[in-house]
């Protein structure tokens, strides 16, 4: 019996690692040849829903202060996502802390020279740092399916209290139809090479011994707009027109051949 085993990777596949052969070895007959093949498929869609975050930041002499400035600022900000047609179920809270802020007595005597125009003087014994204040943090996440409202949306929870902005990436509701249109392209690829392969070696496919997947892809979305504002009483710039683009899903696959002559 002869084994012979060819790896052709497509241009831009995933580290061979995702086209490992399985542990059982195929059953040839005498007169097969094993090749192994890699494949890659693609597919484009229009991104349909849009993902960002929103928070709100406060600080306050006391932990009691900073949450309840916080809450107040954050409901006004879900309310604002509600009144633009935000529904609850796209509307995730992602993050919440409470933070102590911690003075830095070195830093401070530095300054304090430097406006008194005299000489600093390190302290014989530092001074420990101490609490002064506290830092609340809340961030939703939000999935907005009207891309179009996108820039009108960011520039209203701005102007709702939201000072935390970072985003958007783009996805599809629903990727299992471009996924699949991926497969069937990687298939067809490896199957492809599969037959120059065998063309070359003088010999043709007889049958498939085994398809394995070595998974679907999005490729990294750019943040597009991102940015913490100091409040809402002067709200940003507005955003630049939010250009959704177009998504590439993709999927890679190792197929066994077996060859005869």
């Amino acid at each position: 019996m002869r084994l012979l085993a060819f790896m052709a990777i497509a241009a831009g596949a995933a580290s061979a690692a995702q086209a490992q052969l399985p542990a059982a070895s195929p059953v040839l007959s005498p007169e097969e040849t094993l090749l192994v093949v890699s494949g890659e498929g693609q597919s484009r869609r229009v991104p349909d829903v849009a993902l960002f975050s929103a928070g709100v930041v406060t600080q306050g002499k006391t932990g009691g202060e900073a949450l309840s400035a916080n809450a107040a600022r954050m409901d006004e900000v879900v309310r604002a996502l509600k009144r633009a047609g935000i529904a609850d179920r796209d509307i995730q809270t992602s993050a919440l802390s409470l933070q102590p802020q911690y003075s830095n007595p070195e830093q401070e005597a530095q300054m304090q020279a430097r406006l008194s125009r005299q000489p600093y003087v390190p302290p014989a014994q530092p001074q420990a740092p101490r609490i002064i204040g506290y830092e609340a943090r809340n961030n939703v996440q939000v999935r907005v399916r009207k891309l179009g409202a996108m820039g009108s949306i960011i520039d209203t929870l701005v102007s709702a209290g939201a000072n935390q902005v970072d985003g958007p990436s783009f996805t599809l509701d629903d990727s299992k139809a471009a996924l699949d249109e991926a497969r069937v392209e990687a298939v067809k690829e490896a199957r492809s090479r599969a037959e120059l392969y065998a063309r070359a070696a003088g010999l043709r496919i007889s049958r498939i011994l085994s398809i394995s997947e070595g998974g679907g892809y999005y490729p990294p979305q750019p943040v597009m707009v991102t940015g913490r504002f100091a409040g809402s009483a002067a709200p940003p710039p507005p955003p630049s027109p939010v250009a959704p683009g177009e998504l590439t899903l993709g999927t890679t696959v190792s197929v066994q051949f077996a060859l005869r002559p």
